[in-house]
């Protein structure tokens, strides 16, 4: 007796820590073969059956399930991938005595920018795409492998049975009737809605720019001819972050769409499923004509058999109750019901602690008045990150503040820095961020160089200014919404494992429509990038970027910063020094002396003019940041300042005087520093 109750113990808790998932631990590479404790993203019908098997969707009609990897996969370095997945759909009727089905409307595998999706539709737009994203816009950086089970009316497809490839559009740029090759190269064919499964292959080689798509039945191995192969260059599609994933769609007519496994590697060839640990499907529904099946129960031959089980049963149950609460504790977090809309930018706080050692002191890269930054390793992948850390004592704006985070976490662009989510845990609230391995611009500007860092070469700074103002450009014009930065500064850009500068630090940041005016209550910032206008009327507008960006050029070519106090009198505003020295002919004698003289001449002396053209007192007279690019990249040419409009910042007036300078300075500086201003929480490096 005391043997068997061994025996029930131990397979009762082998059942309750049973795993069906193995994260492989090599660069990005993951395999599920099933999903329990998956932690995959799961959105609309999508749902994890208690055996493992991933449902995308039921038969409710007009619906949409998707599953996507958690976090993003990085394609800045490498762009091949490979993946190897298990499907099946199951119709919502079968034919009596045929082998035809009704449903749809199929599945796509897809490689997304972002989690976010606002207006998408179901049908024929899979989930991902809408009336007005499906018409192949470039900016979609949408890649697909469409699995379609019918055939849309006002379409190019010529059949309810096919596989094709997508590229930003509906449309797919290639296609064929569900098929596979045998041995001897014979097409056979498949029926994607028969409920059976199937495995698919689809790689991605970057060298040969060829995306092939295999699919066979489960039982068969690999096919050496792919059903589909494609010459394209993704480069132009994908970013450098994206996600990747499943998403089904349902019409007035439905079918279930289930993925049984899923293996995926990026760099190089995905693991092969393990084909007998995929859970199984559940059965067809009985046809009408097939009579009822009668169950007998079984009865145990004793007694205490039973009670010793039950017992057992229930002591384990306690236990790993026990251990299931004290664990909770220890990785409790704050989650309100109005925070279900931003869940796929929410990280958990468990992942976090183990990616960053549990926040030990070794993982830390700074800190400040805003809390502190830690380095860490998500521990599903091999991404690194930068995890922030500070207090939030009061509820009051939380929930205005977390939907401009999900905001921010829409922003795609290769000079932002991406910030990929948030956490929230009793008074604490810790941000996500890609990790930049070279900090802030400012350590290289203004700190004493030592073995830990280096002087930047001019062709490596005006590379860094190119990029910022690229990314003001997109915030400016090119996304959505116009966003106001409100706090570019060289301690906000940042600097990646390749010195390219990423604008980062959105904490100040302001989202408005485009043709309204951006709403502010008081003056942000930091002494020394705001614009004279923002100081007198609290308005903020483009303009307003544009001069800290001047500011920030400024800094970047004459390598000190906007205010020094301990400089001589005529030399404490940059701005206006460097003015002085432009009214006097040698403007070029104000570049980073570190550089000792290592650039081209047109180009310093275009990045001292264009700053001070930036800084105009008037915003009028600014340029906006698509001249600025345009002017940068040598696509127009700067116009001449006459000397009767000299840009000035207003500050201090130049003359022969050196001593009244100082005092109007001081002066105009003190009125400077007892302005309102909003220190960022966000900020990285302050």
């Amino acid at each position: 007796m005391a043997s068997m109750l061994k025996l029930l113990q131990i397979l009762l808790i082998g059942s309750v820590f049973l795993k069906h998932i193995s994260y492989a631990q090599d660069q990005s590479t993951f395999i599920y073969n099933g999903f329990n404790a998956s932690d995959l993203n799961l959105s609309g019908l999508a749902v994890v059956q208690p055996n493992g098997l991933l449902q995308l969707t039921n038969i409710t009609d007009l619906q949409v399930g998707r599953a996507f990897f958690p976090l993003p996969f990085k394609f800045n370095k490498s762009l091949s991938f490979s993946t190897n997945f298990v499907f099946a759909i199951d119709p919502q009727t079968h034919a009596v005595g045929n082998t035809s089905a009704n449903g749809g409307h199929g599945f796509v595998f897809a490689l997304l920018p972002s989690l976010d999706f606002p207006n998408v539709s179901s049908t024929e737009y899979f989930g991902i795409f809408d009336k007005n994203t499906s018409t192949g816009f470039s900016s979609n950086h949408i890649i697909a492998v469409e699995f379609d089970t019918v055939k849309t009316a006002d379409s190019l497809e010529k059949d309810s049975n096919h596989v094709g490839i997508d590229v930003n559009s509906l449309t797919s740029i290639v296609s064929a009737p569900a098929a596979y090759f045998s041995d001897n190269q014979e097409s056979k064919n498949l029926t994607l809605i028969s409920g059976d499964p199937m495995q698919v292959w689809i790689d991605y080689d970057q060298v040969e720019m060829i995306l092939n798509v295999t699919i066979a039945p489960l039982a068969s191995i690999r096919p050496e001819k792919p059903l589909l192969s494609k010459n394209i260059d993704l480069s132009l599609v994908l970013l450098d972050s994206m996600y990747v994933g499943f998403s089904a769609s349902t019409g007035s007519m439905a079918s279930y769409h289930y993925i049984l496994g899923w293996s995926f590697n990026k760099g190089g060839p995905s693991q092969s499923l393990d084909i007998s640990q995929l859970p199984p499907l559940p059965p067809p529904p009985p046809l009408p004509s097939d009579p009822p099946q009668t169950h007998k129960s079984l009865i145990l031959p004793g007694i205490v058999i039973i009670s010793l089980s039950v017992t057992s049963f229930v002591l384990i149950l306690i236990i790993v109750a026990a251990y299931l609460f004290l664990r909770k504790k220890k990785y409790e977090e704050l989650r309100e019901d109005w925070e279900q809309e931003y869940g796929p930018q929410r990280f958990s706080y468990k992942d976090l602690y183990k990616a960053t050692e549990g926040f030990q002191d070794k993982q830390l890269l700074g800190s400040g008045g805003f809390g502190k930054v830690y380095k860490g390793v998500l521990p599903c992948s091999d991404i690194q990150v930068a995890v922030k850390k500070f207090s939030h004592n009061s509820e009051h704006g939380m929930k205005q503040f977390v939907a401009e985070i999900a905001s921010m976490g829409r922003l795609r662009h290769r000079n932002l820095v991406q910030l990929l989510g948030y956490c929230r845990r009793k008074g604490e609230l810790l941000l996500v961020y890609d990790y930049m391995p070279n900090g802030s611009l400012d350590k290289f500007l203004f700190q004493n160089y030592t073995h830990d860092t280096q002087s930047l070469n001019w062709v490596q700074r005006h590379q860094i200014l190119k990029g910022v103002a690229s990314a003001l450009l997109y915030l400016h014009e090119e996304w959505e919404q116009i966003v106001l930065h409100r706090d570019v500064k060289a301690s906000n850009v940042m600097l990646d494992a390749y010195l390219n500068g990423r604008l980062g630090d959105f904490g100040l940041a302001k989202f408005h429509e485009r043709g309204s005016i951006a709403e502010t209550t008081c003056v942000v910032g930091t002494v020394g990038y705001l614009a004279p206008e923002v100081s007198r009327t609290g308005r903020v507008t483009t303009s307003s970027d544009v001069f800290s960006f001047g500011t920030l050029m400024l800094e970047v070519a004459c390598g000190r910063k906007t205010i020094e106090p301990r400089r001589p009198a005529g030399e404490v505003i940059l701005v206006d020094w460097v003015v002085e020295c432009w009214r006097r002919g040698y403007i070029i004698e104000t570049s980073d002396p570190n550089l000792r003289g290592k650039y081209m001449v047109e180009e310093m002396e275009l990045v001292l003019k264009l700053g001070l053209l930036c800084t105009h007192t008037k915003p009028t007279a600014r340029p906006t940041m698509r001249q600025v690019m345009q002017y940068l990249d040598g696509k127009a040419v700067l116009p001449e300042i006459p000397p009767g409009t000299t840009p000035r910042r207003g500050l201090v007036i130049l003359d022969e005087q050196p001593s009244q300078d100082f005092i109007s300075l001081s002066s105009e500086y003190n009125e400077y520093s007892s302005l309102s201003i909003t220190s960022s929480a966000l900020n990285f490096g302050r």
